[in-house]
């Protein structure tokens, strides 16, 4: 052990102090019952008031530090940090963020340590820290904004100094320079964290309704099998406790030769497990055929036989039944799972959606639901990760709009980002699938969070006593193994059910992503199709309601961010489009086009664009502010020449209802829009073939068939000239 620093004695009159000296606390904790400064463990717990936080990451153990010097500097740090507000450099540390702080100053102190020999902060120079910024950066894996955060410890120790009875650091490290600075962190402040891509969302979001809508019915039949089967077997133990084992065992082999019987009777063979899981296999003495080895703990609950108990009892021993079984075997051949509960059909394959459950493939089901419910919740509302988690048993509610014309599904729920560390009730109303998704969440969570005498939608579904309570951040893990379980039941080698990303490798969902990528697609596609029947407008009517009324989540704030960064994007799509000969039609055409060129010119050849795409971005900024996706046309918005604002009054920006996509000065087509000319030419087409059309009826229908072919000729013209 190394010697004691200054910091170690001086604590000693903190010890008996509460680490959470101000923090407001749970209902039903007292502050005199508290972790003391000078405990080996701290628990802040009772100042969490989010649900789903895990109890690893609100406490605080020192006994893992063995280096008292170490030890004591962290208590110091933590408890300024949990404690003293500091205006313009810190505000008081959340209690749910300290083990974040606790890992990164216990870093920096143990490089002291190895320096110094023992944690002495007034023996620490600039020399010193400009060995740690450099020990920090040598690590070509560790991100410059990760060196950053771990930075701005020695600044923190600075800036606490008259707070810490070791006296802090007596300096400004590298002379006030921003922890950024030093790292070489050029700060970003667009949104990093990736969309999910259109073609791996829409499909996930597709499954995972099904999930909601179809296969929960069978999910839960067969919980209430199992249920069932459960306390009929102990119901048997019970009747058999009375008789001696001999006769025990004669029960059990009569009741099973009765359950084989059954089975002959229906067609069905002996349960086996769906997969191998002990690594034995079943090999048919005939055939020669392997299968995963059979469903004893289906047999056991059919005969009256619990093996957690007495597992000498346990129907494959010598004395159980095994000539029993093999004989059924032989004769009825095997069936995967073995479970009664029906599985539906799935229409474009006419076969069941999955083979039948057993115990584990029941459990793992369960899980599929929860994440699939947990995707629908996430994404159609935009509502953060804490916030999803947050939602408790009776949060959703229907009722009228303020017009009283519309019904709303509301769920209500807790905002925490910039809010107090209680956070704040707020409401979103959202969209049918959601609600749907909410009431299948109230019946599968209820027996696990009763069991725990917790009211949350999101616990731990294995109702164990090693288990944590909450899901929290295994949510990531469930949601990633319900992407790989959805390939392996309705997905093949070739063609998986959820696309790869890029690289060919499967897209890693985070729950991060799905808000930024709701947000965009609202902002930007909003006309947009996802899982076949929800409409981007759609969702965003319903969350703009609810956003803009109660809730202050910000999420309106997030779409308009999104806007802007989409707009760029896609006039970035353009602008390469254009370097690649692609032409523009449309009344705007000419207009665009030659600013595009100009810009062009202006930067160079093609790698030079390449190169510097910020610069790029920086330049097509002005013209991004104007730009607006649309169904037939995009919109380059002029209110001095827009047609749609000549038929209307007080509008601020373009409206799409009353765009004349081949008339208005600001409109522009794409390739991008041929299928949507492609349906309207098709339409007014059919429509046409009708007899009973009066003659202003059929002139107008005929002057859009032509004006949609002349758009689709131009179109296809494009298309032919750069092919060729």
């Amino acid at each position: 052990m190394r010697g004691l620093s200054p910091a170690a004695s001086t604590s000693r009159q903190l010890d008996l102090r509460p680490v959470l000296a101000s923090a407001p606390l749970k209902p039903g904790f007292s502050r005199e019952a508290l972790s003391r400064y000078s405990d080996p463990s701290w628990d802040l717990g009772p100042a969490v008031f989010r649900e789903s936080a895990r109890r690893c990451h609100v406490t605080v153990h020192f006994g893992g530090v063995e280096d008292v010097s170490v030890r004591e500097a962290l208590r110091e740090l933590l408890y300024a940090r949990l404690n003293v507000d500091l205006p313009g450099h810190r505000k008081i540390l959340s209690p749910g963020s300290v083990r974040q702080v606790f890992n990164r100053a216990r870093r920096f102190f143990e490089f002291v340590r190895d320096e110094l020999g023992v944690v002495d902060l007034r023996r620490v120079d600039q020399p010193l820290l400009d060995r740690y910024a450099r020990h920090l950066k040598a690590d070509r894996a560790r991100r410059p904004v990760i060196v950053t955060q771990l930075l701005e410890v020695p600044f923190d120790l600075y800036a606490y100094r008259d707070d810490l009875p070791s006296g802090g650091l007596s300096f400004q490290p590298w002379a006030g320079r921003p922890p950024a600075h030093v790292a070489g962190y050029r700060q970003v402040h667009e949104n990093r964290t990736p969309r999910i891509p259109e073609a791996i969302i829409s499909p996930l979001l597709a499954w995972s309704i099904r999930y909601v809508t179809e296969f929960a019915a069978d999910i839960f039949a067969a919980r209430e099998e199992m249920d069932c089967l459960e306390a009929h077997c102990a119901m048997l133990i019970e009747q058999d406790s009375v008789l001696e084992r001999q006769d025990r065992r004669r029960q059990q082999r009569n009741r099973l030769e009765d359950y084989f019987g059954r089975l002959r009777n229906e067609g069905r063979g002996v349960p086996i497990w769906g997969t191998a899981h002990n690594g034995i296999f079943l090999r048919h003495p005939e055939t020669g055929d392997l299968s995963p080895p059979v469903n004893s703990h289906l047999l056991h609950l059919h005969i009256g036989i619990n093996t957690l108990v007495e597992p000498k009892m346990h129907i494959q021993l010598t004395d159980g039944a095994p000539r029993q079984i093999r004989g059924a075997v032989l004769e009825l051949g095997v069936e995967t799972g073995g479970m009664d509960t029906s599985i539906s059909i799935l229409p474009e394959t006419g076969k069941p959606w999955r083979p039948r459950f057993d115990a584990k493939t029941l459990a793992a089901e369960e899980r599929m639901l929860q994440s699939a419910a947990y995707i629908l919740c996430a994404y159609l509302t935009g509502m953060r990760d804490c916030e999803v988690q947050a939602m408790q048993r009776g949060c959703l509610s229907l009722t009228r709009s303020e017009d009283g014309m519309i019904m709303r599904h509301r769920v209500r729920s807790v905002a925490y980002k910039g809010k107090s560390a209680q956070g704040e009730p707020a409401e979103w109303i959202t969209i049918e699938p959601v609600a749907r998704a909410v009431e299948v969440l109230e019946r599968l969570s209820f027996p696990s969070a009763s069991a725990r005498a917790l009211t949350t939608l999101w616990p731990v579904l294995a109702a164990k006593s090693y288990c944590k309570d909450h899901l929290s951040a295994e949510i990531v893990r469930q949601i990633n193994r319900f992407r790989d379980h959805l390939n392996d039941l309705f997905g093949t080698p070739d063609r998986p059910a959820i696309p790869n990303g890029p690289g060919d490798r499967p897209w890693r969902i985070t729950t991060r992503q799905f808000r930024r990528t709701i947000a965009w697609h609202i902002a930007n596609r909003p006309f947009g199709t996802i899982a076949g029947m929800i409409q981007y407008k759609h969702a965003s009517v319903a969350a703009f309601e609810g956003y803009a009324g109660s809730s202050r989540s910000g999420f309106r704030a997030e779409v308009e961010n999104q806007r802007s960064l989409g707009q760029l994007d896609d006039l970035l799509t353009y602008f390469d489009e254009r370097q690649t000969g692609a032409t523009l039609s449309g009344p705007a055409a000419a207009r665009i086009a030659k600013t595009l060129d100009n810009i062009s010119d202006d930067f160079g050849p093609l790698p030079a664009m390449i190169a510097d795409r910020a610069r790029l971005r920086t330049m097509l900024a002005s013209l991004a502010r104007t730009f607006h996706v649309g169904v037939l046309a995009d919109c380059f918005f002029d209110p001095g020449t827009a047609a749609c604002l000549k038929r209307a009054t007080g509008a601020k920006g373009p409206l799409t209802a009353l765009c004349q996509p081949t008339l208005c000065p600001n409109a522009c087509i794409t390739a991008r829009h041929r299928p949507a000319w492609a349906r309207s030419a098709q339409e007014a087409a059919s429509l046409l073939k009708e007899k009973r059309l009066s003659q202003l009826q059929r002139s107008i229908l005929q002057q859009d068939l032509e004006r949609a072919r002349k758009v689709l000729n131009s179109i296809d013209k494009d298309q032919s000239s750069r092919g060729s």
